[in-house]
């Protein structure tokens, strides 16, 4: 029992400091010698540290990092050359100004579905969807909730083809691809899109039977640069490269060469499936960057500045989520832990479910749907991979209900996308996080329900 609760007690820590803004980078290793200690005798701090924790932080590293570093990277020079901008302004034009939470939430899919990162969205829709509620008279505080229902909603955990983190962390466990399950996928994305449009829809309404307009917000008038932006189709051009050249990449062009070479030593005997998926998105992500920086060369004025600020922003992220990834290994090589995991494993005989457990319970403590993911599938994820082998369940429905239960309970305050995304908006967690977490989180709790539902009832597809 000392044990058990010492590892509550180090998650608790971690998810306690990190909200108080402590770098999980340093405080992960610190959590995990606290789990370590209440479980005395069982491994040693030192040679858990150094031949457990970076172990795992460093596999990581090794299979995600050109993910996270190319999309960071595309991410900024979207940014740099008015690429996002354009976009969400033709959105605009076409949706209209009076349909204002609609054009948010789609120009926000569209950019995160194309691979930029939710981060570099916000920045650049945020002071169009200021103008545009402002003239629609829709309450400022419901802008969070439609930047965040266009961007770590559908477009991260349910699209099929999304090139999110989110929708990659899976694959190695389960060698499947970024396609899985496309068509529970897709019908997960039109539920959490449809309900989180009916949610907004109707709160925009009750604030207009209230009298209640865009609100005082004088001290925030965002600029809105229409300067130098490049036509829509060269802004989409790269979108549609990544979305199509994923595709093509990996049902056809690299399937089609021999990599008899991969079961050699030299290249750890690896199986293609592994890898097949990252090696796709490397290749449509580092194309849509040459095309960025062909297409508008003259737009980007530092082009070597904007790619070193794309890279070193690449870097904490991808070290935070290591270092949970090397935190849950530690916490898995505990004697006590395998307690927890048969508890967790109980709570559900069917491995889809359960996954779908453990994958919620962890994002929700951590407030990290990568984290969350990472922990979960970091310390069991071998097990459910041979569990489903074992019950004959594709593969392609774990990699699924995965990513999406890592986004079903994740929006919780001391989430880090939404500490971010409420201070780029300028506003406080009492003003718009509830409705943040509306469509954020409850969307998509139901939309996985909706995925175990058919998943029980007419299979995968």
């Amino acid at each position: 029992m000392v044990g058990i609760l010492g590892i509550f007690a180090s998650l608790a820590l971690l998810i306690y400091l990190a909200e108080r803004g402590w770098n999980v980078i340093f405080v992960a290793p610190i959590c995990a010698t606290v789990a370590i200690l209440f479980n005395w005798g069982d491994l040693p701090v030192l040679g858990s540290y150094t031949q457990i924790y970076m172990p795992a932080l460093g596999s990581y590293f090794a299979t995600y990092f050109p993910l996270f570093l190319l999309g960071a990277v595309f991410g900024k020079l979207m940014d740099e050359s008015g690429s996002a901008r354009a976009i969400a302004h033709r959105i605009v034009a076409w949706v209209g100004p009076k349909r204002a939470i609609l054009a948010v939430v789609l120009a926000c899919a569209l950019l995160t579905y194309g691979g930029v990162s939710l981060f570099v969205v916000a920045f650049s829709v945020y002071p169009i969807a200021a103008s545009l509620f402002r003239e629609a008279g829709i309450p400022k505080r419901l802008i969070p909730a439609a930047i965040g229902l266009g961007s770590f909603t559908f477009t991260m955990v349910a699209l099929p083809g999304t090139p999110a983190i989110q929708n990659a962390i899976p694959i190695p466990f389960f060698k499947t691809s970024i396609y899985a399950a496309p068509g529970m996928g897709l019908v997960a994305a039109v539920f959490m899109f449809a309900s989180g449009m009916f949610w907004l829809n109707r709160r925009a309404q009750a604030a207009a039977r209230q009298g209640e307009g865009y609100g005082d917000h004088a001290e925030d008038h965002p600029a809105v640069d229409t300067r130098n932006l490049p036509g829509f189709a060269v802004a989409l051009t790269p979108i549609l490269l990544v979305i199509a050249l994923n595709f093509l990449l990996s049902k056809f062009v690299i399937p089609a060469f021999d990599h008899s070479y991969l079961a050699t030593a030299k290249f750890k005997n690896v199986d293609l499936k592994k890898v097949l998926a990252i090696w796709a998105i490397v290749g449509a992500m580092a194309t849509a960057i040459v095309a960025i920086v062909l297409m508008n060369r003259r737009r980007i004025a530092d082009l070597a500045g904007a790619i070193n600020a794309g890279t070193l922003g690449s870097l904490l992220p991808m070290a935070n989520t290591a270092s949970e990834v090397g935190y849950g290994a530690v916490i898995a090589a505990l004697a006590a832990f395998a307690i927890v995991r048969e508890g967790l494993k109980s709570l559900a005989s069917d491995p889809v479910i359960s996954l779908w457990l453990v994958v919620t319970v962890l994002a929700a403590m951590t407030g990290s749907a990568s984290g969350g993911m990472s922990l979960a599938l970091g310390a069991m994820g071998e097990y459910y991979a041979k569990a489903a082998e074992a019950a004959h369940i594709n593969p392609e429905i774990m990699h699924r209900i995965a990513a999406m239960g890592s986004a079903a309970m994740d929006i919780l305050p001391h989430n880090g996308a939404v500490i971010t995304l409420l201070a780029i908006c300028k506003l406080t967690h009492r003003q718009s996080y509830f409705d943040l977490f509306m469509v954020g989180s409850l969307t998509a709790f139901s939309a996985s329900v909706l995925v175990l539902g058919l998943y029980l009832t007419v299979g995968v597809f």
